[in-house]
């Protein structure tokens, strides 16, 4: 289902899968020119490079892309596979787990891109960036939690959907995607420090730009906040199921 998904939303178009290649490329070349040529902006932390910057830009949107596409999609994973529905053998709870794979193919890209734009300008990549996936994995956790438990309410409150792409706008800004944590003023940190992307895209940044070790501490605590979540949406959704042919 996974594998359909991808192939899917490229159907049709002349260079088909090669789309989710060159999409980022394009993002990354217009992050680059915005923010370092128009903007002039420079990143606070650091060394006021332009290639740096885009790297620090792109990092945070890569992450956020993959929030933003599931958590938009799950109001309506239900409602646009009504058929699964009526198939009482059929495991509802795939179709989040079918959108996330899907975004984290595009997002597996976008990682590609970035690693390979580091090596030309850089001439290496850093050896941390073997810890990628460890920083990753409980991100996934609580996307797939959050998406289990709006799948299951847009069901019942299709107002939803139209809320999800709000916060999902306002999360961009939200989070330390155009600017490090550092740069917001001490009394407002806290509201950023609870956003659940907060952690994920300053550790990101830590192995893959600035060659370091996550921190293993707040990494531990985050697996185990994710692993809650991920169990609390998956209960939410099954109990919620119960009422889904007859609302449809």
């Amino acid at each position: 289902m996974t594998k359909r998904e991808v192939i899917g939303r490229y159907r049709g178009s002349m260079l088909g899968i090669l789309w989710s290649f060159f999409n980022p490329i394009f993002m990354l070349v217009l992050y680059t020119f915005v923010f370092s040529v128009v903007f002039k902006a420079r990143w606070p932390d650091g060394t006021g490079d332009r290639v740096e910057f885009a790297n620090l830009i792109f990092s945070g949107m890569i992450l956020h892309s993959l929030f933003a596409e599931c958590i938009s999609r799950a109001p309506g994973l239900i409602l646009s596979n009504v058929n699964y529905v009526k198939k009482v053998v059929f495991p509802l709870q795939i179709l989040p787990v079918v959108a996330l794979n899907a975004s984290l193919f595009h997002a597996i890209i976008s990682f590609g891109v970035l690693l390979l734009f580091y090596l030309v300008t850089q001439g290496y990549l850093n050896w941390t960036v073997i810890f990628l996936p460890v920083v990753i994995l409980p991100y996934l956790l609580v996307i797939l939690g959050i998406s289990w438990f709006l799948a299951s309410i847009g069901v019942y409150l299709r107002d939803v959907s139209q809320t999800t792409s709000i916060l999902i706008s306002v999360s961009m800004f939200l989070s330390p995607v155009f600017y490090p944590v550092t740069a917001v003023p001490e009394p407002f940190r806290l509201f950023i420090h609870l956003n659940p992307l907060t952690f994920i895209i300053e550790q990101t940044r830590e192995v893959v730009i600035w060659n370091r070790a996550p921190d293993w501490g707040g990494l531990a605590i985050y697996t185990l906040a994710g692993a809650l979540i991920a169990w609390a949406g998956h209960y939410w959704f099954q109990k919620a199921r119960k009422g889904f042919a007859d609302v449809l």
